[in-house]
């Protein structure tokens, strides 16, 4: 009886441990290897923890995610797609110099705020940060000022407060240009896209000229070639016999009489 007893008991500890484990399994397995996650804030903490990437293992019901004060170099294209609840993302402070084309294509709508700042990009593209409308942050890196980074100031929601420290390291027009911040120049009238548009516009003429010098080019060959054939038919009507009207009299004469 005795031994009836104690294999349910056991039965029952051995449950309730192996339902420990798994939830605590789940946990470490979600949550990246050393970070700290807050599950209730649904907060991941991966600051100043040395990593050189992005982590893969995020929780995808993430809100807030800190990765700032890192040695991460680069933002891969998709390596947020699986976060579609994410309000918050710092990537400040890091080593980012670049980013991949779509980097941020894949934050949803719900992303309120973006951290960019104390980095080390130069350039970047709107088609890199999607159809994002969070507030995002840019200043503190050594930008060289261009049509890209100008269409870009025009797209993003940049944090009002922070626009004024978004400066040209340098620039694709003017060397004086470096050390100011960009929405001064532009609200000097400095237009980046000016010079491009420029460039476009010539090679469209350019195009347009070797077009309409190909079009004349053949109308004036088709010409000379009708000509051409023109006299050849009228040389060859010219070199046919052609009947004598003496003749042809006399032999009328003939008939009547």
């Amino acid at each position: 009886m005795a031994g009836c007893w104690r294999a349910p008991l056991q039965s029952g500890k051995l449950f309730w441990a192996f339902l420990v484990l798994s939830l605590c399994g789940q946990g470490i397995l979600l949550c990246p290897e050393g970070c700290h996650c807050a599950w209730e804030t649904k907060t991941v903490l991966c600051a100043r923890v040395g990593l050189r990437q992005i982590p893969m293992a995020i929780p995808p019901n993430t809100v807030v995610l800190h990765l700032e004060g890192n040695e991460i170099s680069s933002i891969p294209d998709g390596v947020f797609q699986n976060l579609p609840h994410l309000r918050e993302l710092y990537l400040s402070q890091n080593q980012i110099d670049s980013l991949a084309p779509g980097a941020f294509r894949h934050l949803s709508d719900e992303l309120k705020l973006l951290d960019l700042s104390d980095n080390r990009l130069q350039q970047a593209n709107r088609e890199d940060f999607g159809l994002t409308r969070a507030k995002t942050r840019l200043f503190h890196n050594p930008w060289h000022c261009s049509c890209a980074l100008q269409e870009l100031m025009e797209t993003l929601n940049l944090e009002p407060e922070t626009v004024n420290s978004i400066v040209c390291e340098s620039s694709e027009q003017s060397s004086e240009h470096a050390g100011q911040p960009l929405v001064k120049l532009l609200d000097a009238g400095v237009n980046f896209c000016s010079l491009q548009r420029k460039t476009t516009d010539i090679a469209m003429l350019v195009t347009m000229f070797i077009w309409f010098t190909m079009v004349i080019a053949y109308v004036v060959y088709y010409v000379r070639q009708n000509q051409a054939e023109a006299r050849r038919h009228l040389e060859y009507l010219k070199s046919l016999p052609t009947p004598l009207k003496g003749g042809s009299e006399t032999d009328t004469l003939s008939t009547g009489m």
